[in-house]
């Protein structure tokens, strides 16, 4: 009799046992985990574009490539703006060549042509009176018609009159162009100096340069391929200026604000920890992160963008490494 109590006492406690190990382990597996808050490292990058089309000559360095600020990247090149500097140039010449013009006058031969001209009047002029004196005396004494006499005075009034235009035409000769027409030959000029300053402009752009320090992460056409106005060349990120971005779902968030730290780990670096400050937060388009959550008798939740700047330079740190937040604050 003691022994079957003995023994039911002990099948009793087993049970127990089992029974409490299998609940614990049911709590193990079902208790909720802690919620990992995943990111990504993103850096500064700058899209090397050319600004006139043409042909990639020279690449001078490629992917992976680390430059400084001012480094000679590519070379295109584009017979279109060697073209129009040579139009530019000429241009400017034809130019120069009327601003000289109008600078110098007339020719001495155009000046000399006018005062032959001017003297001719003159020596007509006084035919003509002569001739009027003679044909005034004439009518006064009623010897002659009045046509004879109105015909002598219009003849005489017309050599006056092409006197004072050949006196008019030596004098503008002598003055050489007005005053606007240089002004206007001169604003030509510069106009035409505008123009070969733009295309030379366009030359120094053939030779793309970097315009910060980092590496070359994409170069796009390969030597000889032809670029289009604006068409980018490459691609340099900057390393100098790294950043983390998170996409949170707003339940997460914990009070999170700008301007707390964080504390990270990169396992790309096999693991190592570094510090944050969070510098950015906005919530993110909502056709793309909300997430409906009411058929759980709960609210509709929104994701908000999250970004921390390091509070050191990490080594080795690269644009699309994961990081994770070990702590929130």
């Amino acid at each position: 009799m003691e022994k079957k109590n003995y023994n039911l006492i002990v099948g009793v406690c087993a049970l127990v046992v089992i029974v409490l190990l299998i609940a614990f382990l049911g709590y193990l597996v079902s208790r909720p985990r802690p919620h990992v808050i995943q990111g990504e490292v993103e850096a500064t990058e700058y899209r090397v574009s050319c600004m006139v089309p043409g042909h990639v000559t020279e690449l001078y360095c490629r992917e992976g490539s680390s430059v400084r600020k001012g480094d000679t990247l590519a070379f295109i090149d584009s017979p279109q703006v060697k073209a129009k500097l040579a139009q530019a140039r000429a241009a400017r010449s034809a130019a120069q060549a009327q601003s000289a013009k109008a600078g110098n006058g007339a020719r001495k031969e155009q000046i000399a042509g006018a005062y032959e001209l001017w003297q001719q009047a003159i020596v007509q002029e006084d035919v003509m009176r002569k001739s009027f004196e003679r044909v005034q005396n004439l009518y006064d004494q009623k010897v002659i018609a009045a046509q004879k006499y109105d015909e002598t005075k219009a003849r005489y009034d017309a050599a006056v009159a092409q006197c004072k235009a050949a006196k008019s035409q030596y004098d503008m000769a002598v003055a050489g162009a007005r005053e606007e027409d240089k002004q206007a030959a001169r604003a030509l000029v510069d106009q035409a100096d505008g123009a070969v300053q733009e295309v030379n402009s366009y030359l120094k752009e053939l030779y793309l340069t970097a315009p910060a320090d980092g590496i070359v992460s994409n170069v796009y056409p390969r030597t000889g391929e032809l670029v289009g106005q604006g068409s980018p060349v490459m691609t340099i990120t900057d390393l100098a200026d790294i950043w983390f971005t998170f996409n949170i779902r707003e339940d997460y968030l914990h009070g999170m604000n700008v301007g707390d730290k964080l504390t990270l780990s990169v396992p790309a670096l096999d693991g190592a920890t570094l510090t944050a400050t969070v510098n950015y937060m906005a919530v993110r388009e909502s056709y793309a992160t909300w997430k409906a959550t009411k058929e759980t008798d709960m609210y509709d939740a929104k994701t908000f963008e999250v970004r921390a700047v390091p509070d050191a330079p990490v080594d080795g740190l690269r644009p699309g490494m994961t990081v994770l937040v070990v702590n929130e604050r």
